[in-house]
């Protein structure tokens, strides 16, 4: 008997997510709805007006565009899933579905770390090396660094993924968590993945760590320059060239420390409250995150605001 389950392949998945409250459920359906619509909106906005402004192609907006897609391309990849869940009784997910969810989850995430430390560098030369930055941040250099944030994120997720559906599933398939998210995926796998933990923890190291040492190292250098500047003015403008990078950096990778970093309760009733907590510490970082990306620099910026109002004027004077 033992020996035939153990035959029994995985088809589907089901996802847990917040079925033992359902009256939060339909709360969070228009909450994350709402912020959805948002992200659409505020970083659709962002890509039209980087792409249509003359003003805005420069390297930094370049890339700016690439955050803004891509934080559209990794909400998309899992919050119609939520969404789905959230208003139907039965929350299962096929195999195939769960593979490419946790394929495009993984990359987005990863990308947008490596395009956050080039956005850094970016910065740090800008405000280092102004006179050579023309030279340095051609358009020769910058496209090439946006693709190769996006080749690598894709590269670390691909390696990620298939060594993650290499294992065997076959009993449990509930899935405690609203989407296939990798190590909730890996749980349910009846085989070692010791190589699948030890492989995560190099490429976290490469993709998390790497570019917060990068960026922290570029941050260092950018506050030094700024302050050897002789007028509050001259720092002043310098500073707000960078407060929109560095307050996105801070939203990205303080909620992931929030995340990961705070102690897991060993009371069992204690245990149930976390497991809830630290769900919707996952969902709202999924959506949050994308959602202020576009408000911060729509706020912070100078040149986005008046782009966004010369589209808007536009729009209104063909109407």
């Amino acid at each position: 008997m033992e020996n035939a389950n153990q035959t029994v392949s995985v088809t589907e998945f089901i996802l847990l997510g917040l079925s033992a409250h359902p009256k939060l459920e339909k709360t969070f359906f228009v909450l994350i709805l709402l912020m959805y619509l948002v992200i659409l909106l505020g970083n659709g906005v962002l890509i039209l007006v980087t792409a249509l402004d003359s003003r805005l192609h420069t390297p930094m907006y370049f890339f700016l565009g690439n955050l803004s897609f891509l934080d559209i391309c990794y909400t998309t990849s899992s919050v119609p899933l939520i969404l789905d869940s959230f208003l139907t009784p039965r929350k299962t997910v096929s195999f195939s579905a769960c593979v490419v969810q946790m394929f495009l989850s993984f990359a987005m995430g990863a990308t947008e770390c490596v395009l956050l430390g080039m956005m850094a560098f970016d910065r740090y030369v800008a405000i280092c090396n102004p006179l050579r930055y023309p030279v340095v941040m051609s358009k020769a250099a910058y496209v090439p660094m946006a693709a190769g944030s996006w080749a690598a994120g894709s590269a670390a997720s691909m390696v990620q993924t298939s060594l993650a559906m290499r294992l065997p599933f076959c009993g449990n398939n509930i899935i405690n968590h609203f989407t296939c998210e990798i190590l909730a995926v890996l749980k349910l796998a009846c085989a070692d993945i010791s190589i699948n933990v030890i492989s995560m923890g190099v490429t976290n190291v490469i993709f998390l760590g790497v570019p917060v040492l990068f960026i922290f190292v570029s941050y260092i250098f950018i506050l030094t320059t700024i302050l050897r500047i002789p007028s509050a003015e001259g720092r002043k403008k310098a500073f707000s060239t960078c407060s929109a990078h560095f307050a996105v950096v801070v939203v990205f990778y303080g909620t992931i420390l929030f995340m990961y970093g705070k102690p897991k309760s060993k009371d069992p009733l204690g245990a149930d409250k976390q497991d809830v907590s630290d769900k919707l510490t996952s969902l709202f970082y999924g959506v949050v995150t994308p959602m202020l990306n576009p408000i911060i620099y729509s706020l912070r910026n100078k040149d986005v605001k008046a782009a966004v109002r010369d589209l808007v004027s536009q729009k209104c004077f063909t109407q």
